[in-house]
């Protein structure tokens, strides 16, 4: 038996080597899905098929990575010639060298969300719309699920359901707006994020004899990643692929229906539910064993799932021993209960030296996290806020790449209208309307109407400049990588000597985020990676464009940190942590009120927090509030009716938590409740543990907080080496602005009465 195979137990290794035809793992979590996917493409290329002949599809492109990672520990450099990327990313691949077939140029630009919400918002206003009525978010979301359920805006116009929902909606001009949004972007030689998926399919649908053929051929095993998570849409173009007459269905999926918890994106359960109908001869093979969670925690697991109806039977269980007992916590309200976490975060620090990036606060809402922020600054405990704003959404990282945009597209139109007059060069807002109106009235896109617009002679030279240099970066592009090209634009572009002009903290954090963008345009050319055997690595502009816009949040997200991870529970999925506290566990709130009022709804409500209770390795906490804040007032909740759903001899508390729900301990020895305040070795109620110091403070020597001075560099006990940036204040409260080194949040406010400092120059 092969090395590699010898690491599996017996359903992995049946799951693994079982390569021909129709295959269905249904992985539970922590079940090793993640190497028997990977352990079978290997076993495909040990067994002499053709690495470039498997095309794996995932959801993440740090999925695709690791899963290349570990192939090649098997099979050597091979793996890089497998395809494996996100069903976004291939997709682009194979649009960019099918493009002309469906009138699209290969450097088409990917439109991230707010460029299609600026394009809708544009659309709206033209349409003398209200952009209350219709606003840019909701039209946007309708137009998407039309895309992901393969309806056009033909076919949508015709659908009466659709029609009649927004009209009762007051916003009956849905149609006309896809309609046209439609035709501005194929106009702008551009795709959302919907239309590499919609494209692929139109694609593959108007091209059966030519594209589709030449994919089947080149494909001869294609595997699916997080099968349950798929909608509509991504299942056909994986049909495409597959189902055909005498095709051998060389196919394999895998996920989980039991974690399938993005129906809000369109992702739709009954794809895996109903995987056996598509595919007569199927193979399945689940994987129940978690190799992840203790045993009081899996079955707690197992317990909360049993109540859907709609599932694929699966019995999950672990050896890895009882372990602890799930901690439950009621707190008066939102408040008590951040203080509350912190308390139990400060006692699992110090009572098992549980490390901070082994934590993890997890929520439903996004919104939740403030509470939690203040109490963990407040202990001193690093924590990072996941969700928050994407480093490629920064305005001055979407103008850097506004101009790289358009440097390869000049029908850009979003791209056009973000630099057109930025920096400042006379180009106002009523030229640059006039410009969009005249590329309506005349079918023209708004780059070909910049030197036929009626403007002043300076707006008329502005814009002269502008598509000089414009040129002048797309003849750089010709003949030079993406990082001499974004070097070249952003000097040449104004935007760097703009922004050296600011030389305040805000600025400066600016000037660090192009620098930073840059960095990686470099990094991106740098590397050397072979992407498929029959093409040399591509360090066009064009890629590396292509590359930074299908970047997830999570792709982008640190592997060696030290802080405590604060995410929706959404975000959480394919994630693990040692300790696990799983907050707002009430009702309205975890289930959301919005899953009221049907039963799927509800259903995935509860797959959503069976996903945040498995992500616990060995410790799991479950909060809830009995009053929580909202629109200012304090609102009085009930605990949610999941907690009620798991037996209570795997929580240990003895607390009531309301109506006739009682939560024991399940055992006769005394239990610590943790609402009356943790106990154990450490610091309690609001204080923080001992500090850590930066310097020696033997050797210390403070100085006169009068002494202190703007410019001087001084030392701080804790904080290190710092420059004394600004003071202000009365004579007696003066305060200290001191820009530290190589800390989180460098800036520091300090009143200098209380502050020891000490000079250094």
């Amino acid at each position: 038996m092969k090395s590699y195979l010898q690491e599996l137990n017996d359903v992995q290794r049946a799951a693994v080597t079982n390569t021909d035809g129709p295959v269905l793992v249904i992985a539970g979590p922590g079940s090793g899905k993640t190497r028997v996917l990977t352990y079978r493409i290997a076993h495909l290329i040990e067994e002499g098929v053709a690495p470039w002949e498997i095309l794996a599809l995932t959801f993440t492109n740090k999925s695709a990575r690791e899963m290349k990672a570990r192939i090649e520990k098997v099979v050597g450099d091979k793996a890089n010639r497998v395809w494996a990327g996100t069903f976004h990313s291939i997709f682009a691949r194979i649009l960019r060298v099918e493009a002309d077939k469906i009138g699209y140029a290969s450097s088409f630009t990917i439109y991230d969300t707010d460029d299609s919400k600026s394009l809708l918002t544009s659309i709206i206003k033209e349409m003398n719309l209200d952009t209350k009525v219709y606003a840019a978010n909701g039209v946007r979301s309708r137009i998407s699920s039309a895309k992901s359920n393969l309806i056009t805006p033909i076919a949508y116009k015709e659908n009466k359901e659709l029609l009649l929902q927004d009209k009762m909606s007051k916003r009956p001009y849905i149609h006309a707006i896809y309609a046209k949004y439609v035709e501005r972007c194929q106009k702008a030689g551009a795709m959302d994020f919907d239309d590499l998926l919609f494209q692929m399919f139109r694609l593959l649908h108007q091209n059966p004899d030519n594209v589709v053929e030449k994919y089947r051929r080149r494909f001869k095993y294609l595997l699916v990643d997080e099968f349950q998570d798929t909608n509509y849409l991504q299942y056909a173009i994986i049909k495409k692929f597959v189902k055909y007459e005498n095709s051998p269905e060389n196919i394999c999926v895998v996920g989980d229906d039991a974690q399938s918890i993005y129906a809000f994106r369109g992702a739709t359960i009954d794809n895996i539910l109903d995987f056996e109908k598509e595919f007569k001869n199927l193979k399945t093979f689940k994987l129940e064993q978690n190799y992840r969670s203790t045993e009081h925690i899996v079955q707690a697991a197992n317990e909360l799932i049993r109540n859907n109806q709609k599932q694929i039977p699966k019995k999950i269980w672990s050896d890895r021993g009882e372990g602890q007992k799930i901690q439950v916590i009621q707190a008066i309200t939102d408040k008590e209960e951040g203080k509350r976490i912190a308390d139990v975060i400060l006692e699992q620090k110090n009572r098992f030296h549980i490390k901070n990036n082994e934590i993890a606060i997890l929520y439903r809402t996004n919104s939740q996290s403030r509470i939690f922020e203040v109490y963990l600054r407040r202990y001193n405990i690093p924590y990072k806020v996941f969700g928050g704003l994407s480093f490629y959404q920064r305005k001055e990282v979407k103008d850097l790449l506004g101009y790289l945009r358009l440097t390869v597209n000049k029908r850009d139109e979003e791209a056009l209208k973000r630099v057109l007059n930025y920096p400042r060069r006379g180009i106002g807002k009523t030229t640059i309307d006039k410009i969009s109106a005249l590329a309506a009235e005349t079918g023209k896109t708004m780059w070909e109407c910049l030197p036929l617009v009626q403007a002043s002679t300076k707006a008329k030279t502005a814009i002269n400049n502008f598509v000089k240099a414009i040129m002048s970066f797309t003849r750089k592009a010709e003949n030079s990588n993406a990082y001499e090209v974004a070097i070249h634009v952003a000097k040449n572009s104004g935007l760097t000597a703009m922004m050296q002009k600011d030389q305040s903290l805000e600025g400066l954090g600016r000037i660090e985020n192009v620098n930073a963008l840059l960095d990686g345009v470099k990094e991106f050319v740098e590397n050397d990676e072979i992407i498929d055997e029959a093409t040399m690595p591509d360090k066009t502009l064009t890629s590396y464009l292509q590359n930074i816009a299908l970047h997830t949040d999570m792709d982008t997200q640190e592997d060696e940190t030290e802080f405590v991870t604060l995410m929706s529970v959404h975000s959480a999925k394919g994630l693990e942590f040692k300790s696990v506290f799983v907050v707002g566990l009430e009702e309205n709130l975890f289930p959301s009120f919005m899953s009221m009022e049907s039963k799927e709804g509800l259903d995935e409500e509860r797959r959503l927090f069976y996903v945040a209770i498995t992500r616990a390795e060995q410790y799991l906490a479950l909060s809830f509030a009995r009053g929580r804040y909202k629109f200012g007032k304090l609102r009085n909740d009930q605990p949610s009716r999941f907690l009620n759903e798991i037996s209570p001899q795997h929580f240990d508390t003895s607390l009531s938590v309301g109506g006739s729900m009682s939560i024991g301990s399940g055992s006769g020895r005394k239990q610590e409740r943790v609402s009356s305040g943790v106990k154990g070795n450490f610091k309690r109620r609001g204080t923080v543990a001992a500090p850590k110091f930066a310097v020696d403070p033997s050797t210390f020597k403070p100085d006169s907080p009068s002494k202190v001075q703007a410019g001087m560099k001084v030392l701080h006990l804790r904080f290190g080496e710092g420059r004394v940036i600004s003071i202000d204040g009365a004579v007696d409260n003066r305060v200290a602005t001191i820009m530290f080194q190589g800390i989180e949040s460098p800036e520091r406010r300090i009143m200098l009465k209380y502050a020891k400092l000490q000079i250094l120059n």
